[in-house]
């Protein structure tokens, strides 16, 4: 797995953690202020939230990159295997004719 390949997996897995992690402890105030959103947390804590976000992420990218590296998942060749089944076999170059 080559470190750009690295760089957009940890990207990626963060956004959908983030997103996974932002309801965590989230309770509304008691007695919300004028102009408050109805479903705005008291305490968001996102800094709590960003910290464990990277941390998870760190894990999840670390299963996925020994997992690549030891080939139990073989993205290659699941693209491969993706492009035959929507294109066929496109074994044959194309000479012009």
């Amino acid at each position: 797995m080559s470190l750009l390949t690295l760089v957009f997996t940890y990207l990626i897995v963060w956004w959908v953690v983030i997103f996974a992690v932002l309801p965590w402890g989230n309770r509304q105030p008691e007695t919300p202020e004028e102009g408050m959103a109805f479903g705005a947390p008291a305490n968001p804590n996102i800094k709590k939230k960003l910290i464990a976000t990277t941390l998870i992420t760190f894990v999840v990218v670390g299963i996925i990159y020994i997992f690549a590296e030891i080939n139990i998942i073989d993205f290659r060749e699941i693209a491969r295997e993706m492009d035959a089944r929507i294109y066929g076999d496109r074994s044959t170059i194309y000479d012009g004719n």
